[in-house]
């Protein structure tokens, strides 16, 4: 069968991510020919407002045009593109705006898609390739770690459960850490309270403790494996299916929330738009690890972005 040549976009609360690639889905290969991304922080101050901000918007928008440019360079039309916009758009009273603003630049309308449908999407690009691998047994937790939530989803070949909760990197931020360059013990045991709360929430729908393994997917994971493995750059393919230990987790995360914003960044493999809020993000991996009980965690470079390319390819 011949290989379908797709795009895929997704828009979450921190970064907006996009992959051209040409998927056989005789075979289950998906062979990338373009994957990047740029920190937008479109959900900048979603959860006090409501509203997404201006800046933005045109943040996203700007981003959305480089995008399209590179869409166009590999020949794929609005026909085998998909935008998915997540968490941020979700939440703002004025996605219209954004809506309109994408479908003028990329051609295609944007589907603001629901936390159950994120939550499929993340785990199809996550658990393809695992299938019936012997090293990463099923059933599968995979969770999907954002800017604004979090989606957990168990399942094998197929979902058996899955739910998004409203707590991500740049969310808990904003909540609990906005102005304090390192925060007090204080502001963390709030974090982690709320973190809780959360994962009560997602435990109502998604048993968190029955999986024979964990993945972990998206920026904020990706980045604590890296400091993990001491990269001295960032190596995709290094971080590609690591196992980090419980015990590496916390050392991280603690190392994350005791230092100053100017340590975070001099840190090889921290992108910049990160180094604002990975600590919060670092928390909430530490709390999913401690409630699953799991003692490693399979890191996943494939996620949603590649869920969305296949849910193209059909």
């Amino acid at each position: 069968m011949t290989a379908t040549r797709v795009a895929a976009i997704d828009c979450g609360t921190n970064s907006i991510r996009l992959l051209i690639a040409d998927l056989d889905p005789s075979t289950g290969e998906i062979t990338d020919l373009d994957r990047r991304m740029l920190i937008v922080r479109l959900g900048q101050d979603v959860d006090r407002t409501g509203k997404l901000a201006p800046e933005a918007l045109e943040r996203t928008f700007a981003a959305c045009r480089e995008y399209a440019a590179v869409i166009a360079e590999h020949g794929v039309g609005p026909e085998r593109t998909r935008f998915v916009a997540t968490s941020a758009s979700r939440d703002a009273e004025n996605a219209a705006e954004f809506t309109k603003g994408v479908r003028e630049i990329l051609g295609v309308e944007p589907e603001v898609v629901s936390g159950d449908e994120e939550a499929q999407l993340s785990f199809t690009g996550a658990t393809k390739e695992l299938t019936g691998a012997p090293e990463v047994p099923a059933p599968y937790l995979v969770f999907d770690l954002g800017g604004g939530s979090t989606e957990f989803v168990l399942g094998g070949e197929h979902v058996h459960a899955a739910r998004s909760v409203d707590i991500g990197c740049v969310r808990m931020t904003e909540r609990h850490f906005a102005g304090s360059e390192v925060p007090t013990p204080d502001q963390i045991e709030a974090a982690r309270a709320d973190i809780e709360a959360a994962l009560d929430l997602a435990a109502e729908v998604v048993p968190l403790t029955e999986a024979a393994s964990l993945v972990g997917l998206a920026g904020t994971v990706t980045t604590v494996a890296a400091i993990a493995l001491d990269l001295a750059t960032y190596d995709s393919q290094a971080v590609h299916h690591s196992r980090l230990s419980l015990g590496q987790v916390r050392e991280v995360t603690g190392r994350l929330l005791s230092s100053t914003h100017a340590e975070r960044a001099a840190i090889p493999v921290m992108h910049p738009g990160r180094v604002d809020v990975i600590g919060a993000g670092a928390l909430v991996l530490l709390s999913v690890m401690e409630r699953t009980g799991a003692a490693e965690l399979v890191v996943s470079e494939h996620d949603i972005l590649d869920g969305i390319a296949w849910s193209v390819a059909g």
